[in-house]
């Protein structure tokens, strides 16, 4: 009987994990550049250290364990915003930011603004990195960008054709297998060392890059994870169920 229960349980408790990462992904379709996150169930057999030992493959028990979970990397789609500091990269690669541990991670998200520091942030309040590190922008002065991600600044008060180049952002592109998500929502590489900036990486001004989740679908997976977790509770109901018949019936016997 403790068969069915394991089962059950552990089937159970995936489903709740699942639930939970479905749940974080519509959460943020509204989030720019997120990446929605994707998990998948599988079935593990459950041996003893006699049988792995002996080699005996037969199998009594087998218990639910959730795959190692990975981002969806499609890209969202880049849409118009008309705000100059607002960002969107063509294709593959990521923008890099300072967390308040200062240490460099990466996002899609290129909602940026020019906080009351001067400096180039994210939506976090985030600083964005430029190669020469975080950017600032003199006051009464007015940035642009180039689609390989040169900042130009006009002073306040100068003419068109005294624009400057004064830095380029950082664009990274160490590839998707190289990187992963962290708690805080931001991409690091799996190595832990900073990415080179990539010269092939495109950025388009005036635009930001949408969600990839798609909240129809994540609602049909929420709605099929709240009947999966119903069964295996019926499951469980059935075991304790069987579990009292049969105590009932050694009882009558004894």
């Amino acid at each position: 009987m403790d068969r069915l229960i394991y089962t059950a349980m552990t089937g159970a408790s995936q489903t709740l994990d699942e639930q939970a990462t479905v749940a974080n992904n519509l959460a943020n379709t509204s989030t720019s550049g997120f990446r929605a996150q994707l998990s998948a169930f599988r079935a593990v057999p459950l041996k003893t250290q006699d049988q792995l030992s002996a080699n005996n493959n037969d199998v009594t028990r087998t218990y639910v364990l959730s795959s190692t979970p990975t981002p969806d990397y499609t890209p969202g789609i880049i849409q118009k915003t008309g705000n100059p500091t607002d960002l969107a990269i063509q294709g593959d690669g990521w923008f890099a930011v300072q967390t308040e541990a200062g240490q460099e991670a990466y996002t899609r998200n290129g909602t940026f603004h020019v906080d009351e520091n001067g400096q180039l942030v994210d939506s976090q309040n985030r600083v964005v990195l430029g190669n020469g590190g975080p950017i600032s922008v003199p006051p009464g002065g007015t940035i642009s960008f180039g689609q390989d991600g040169t900042i130009s600044e006009l002073g306040g008060g100068d003419s068109p054709n005294q624009i400057a180049v004064m830095d380029k952002l950082k664009l990274v592109n160490p590839g998707n297998a190289n990187m992963v998500r962290g708690d805080d929502g931001l991409f690091r590489t799996s190595s832990g060392q900073p990415a080179d900036d990539d010269p092939t990486v495109q950025v388009v001004s005036g635009a930001v890059e949408t969600s990839n989740v798609n909240p129809v679908e994540a609602m049909v997976s929420m709605i099929s994870n709240a009947r999966q977790f119903e069964m295996q509770m019926k499951m469980l109901s059935t075991a304790d169920s069987n579990e009292q018949s049969a105590n009932a019936l050694l009882n009558f016997s004894s």
